[in-house]
């Protein structure tokens, strides 16, 4: 008998816990001419603010070692856009529509937050960690206070499930995950970027335009396992692990050490198929165990 693959989300069940990741999927359509996106348990789409904007200058993409440094500077269409033309194809996708917001203010977050709760999106994802723009973003994901009070506003303005994505670069990553929990966090996802900075020997330029960008990739997978194992043991409300996720034996030990569903990203960089190719390896993993659900995975670690 197969596994079990679905797994639940604020309410919403997934076709299984492979979600792809936000700022590396686009809006997915790319995608779709590769494989259904019915193959995966969702997606979150590319950051949206409020208004359109270009991103930062160029370069702002670059390969590290054992991953990428980016700063493109939150790329997009609008929340207007987003909704008028870009949901309704991806609703006819049969995957769960995860909506990551962005903002310079709190107000951009609640106003994105209105527009969206009376749309089609599943969930909406609160980006307060991007560390690659200039305002907004990470300033609100650094303190357990200013985590607190934009989830608190935001939440009054969201009917949808909402789901707070957290920065590691923090002192407490525990306390943060607690402080949004407290103030409505449906979900919590972790970890976005880790602020890294490479430096061209020769030019003596950083690597990138915006001097320094996000750190994702291979590289930031251990740093991810025990933020995700530590938020686990300090909240109650499911986890979105990410940070490094390249193959199906990453997804497993990220779900033993305490996520419920997985968000894969740069990996998608290098094998567009990389998330079909992770489920796969999940459920055969599952099926050599005699696991018959993969939310039986979920928090079974036994620490020293």
């Amino acid at each position: 008998m197969m596994p079990d693959m679905k797994v639940k989300l604020c309410g919403i069940e997934l076709n299984n816990p492979i979600i792809a990741a936000s700022g590396t999927f686009g809006f997915g359509r790319e995608f779709s001419e590769l494989y259904p996106l019915s193959s995966l348990g969702g997606i979150s789409c590319k950051g949206i603010t409020l208004a359109e904007r270009d991103g930062n200058p160029t370069p702002r993409i670059a390969e590290t070692e054992s991953g990428i440094l980016n700063a493109v500077g939150l790329q997009n269409p609008g929340v207007d856009h987003f909704i008028k033309y870009d949901l309704p194809w991806l609703r006819e996708q049969n995957t769960a529509i995860i909506a990551n917001i962005a903002g310079n203010t709190v107000e951009d977050y609640c106003t994105m937050a209105e527009k969206l709760s009376d749309s089609d999106v599943d969930i909406i994802e609160l980006n307060i960690s991007c560390p690659n723009v200039k305002s907004g973003g990470v300033q609100f994901g650094t303190s357990c206070e200013s985590v607190g009070n934009i989830t608190r506003e935001v939440r009054k303005h969201c009917s949808k499930p909402l789901m707070v994505k957290l920065s590691p670069n923090v002192t407490d990553i525990a306390e943060i995950a607690r402080a949004a929990e407290a103030e409505g966090a449906d979900a919590l996802s972790l970890i976005n970027t880790l602020t890294g900075m490479r430096i061209d020997i020769n030019s003596a330029r950083p690597i990138i335009r915006n001097n320094t960008g996000g750190l994702s990739g291979p590289a930031v997978f251990p740093v991810a396992v025990r933020m995700v194992w530590q938020v686990s043991n300090a909240v109650s409300i499911p986890i979105v692990g990410m940070g490094g996720i390249s193959k199906w034996q990453d997804a497993v030990e990220m779900m033993i050490a305490g996520a419920t569903a997985l968000q894969v990203g740069t990996a998608l960089f290098n094998d567009p198929y990389a998330p079909i190719k992770i489920n796969e390896g999940i459920e055969k993993f599952l099926s050599e165990k005699n696991i018959s659900s993969v939310t039986e995975l979920t928090g079974t670690i036994k620490p020293w």
